[in-house]
């Protein structure tokens, strides 16, 4: 039984230097940028070589993408275990997990979202859609409605635009402070729950 702990606790390791170096990246493209950055650097910040750096991610850019996608894709975490309860008490907890997502990685995230008022990167901006799909996918599971036919695609691109204005708002609160945490909490809940209850039966109908 020790020896499986052993093996297991071998087999978590490179997972665990793997999301140091993660961390470090993340820390330090968003408060430097891309090209400011080197793989020492990051090495040097994640207290492992150069040569793990790119056993693991190859090259810069290759760890520069993961970082972004990582931060831009909405975790598996905002949505799990939600309570069998009504949508606004789900909406509200998925709302509340991800700005502690987001608070916690301002600096990258507000670098993230930048990336996209770029438009000349097509891997950056492959996954910049990604992560609209998979954000769609976490608010349809929040207010039950993954199973909805009639309309569909219409819902998923109202929700979609949602979170055009979800990034706007968080530069609001995070860059202009004309916004709190709670304010941001308040208006993304409940335009979550406007969309799908009053706009989109008002759409499809």
């Amino acid at each position: 039984m020790s020896g499986q702990r052993q093996a297991q606790r071998r087999r978590m390791e490179p997972d665990a230097r793997r999301a140091e170096i993660l961390g470090a990246a993340r820390r330090l493209f968003g408060a430097h940028g891309y090209t400011s950055v080197s793989t020492t650097d990051i090495a040097t910040e994640a207290g492992v070589t150069r040569a793990l750096i790119h056993h693991y991610f190859d090259t810069k850019r290759a760890l520069y993408l993961e970082v972004v996608r990582q931060m831009m894709v909405v975790p598996a975490s905002v949505s799990e275990r939600l309570p069998p309860t009504t949508a606004v008490e789900r909406v509200s907890i998925c709302v509340d997990r991800w700005l502690e997502v987001v608070e916690r990685n301002r600096e990258m995230w507000l670098f993230a979202i930048g990336l996209e008022n770029l438009g000349n990167d097509q891997e950056i901006e492959q996954i910049m859609l990604e992560a609209d799909e998979i954000a769609t996918d976490r608010v349809l599971e929040a207010v039950m409605m993954t199973d909805v036919a009639e309309g569909q695609q219409k819902l998923r691109a109202m929700v979609r635009a949602h979170s055009g204005m979800l990034k706007a708002a968080s530069r609001e609160w995070l860059v202009r402070g004309t916004l709190s945490r709670a304010d941001l909490h308040v208006m993304l809940t409940r335009t979550v729950l406007h969309l799908v209850d009053t706009v989109f039966p008002a759409v499809r109908d």
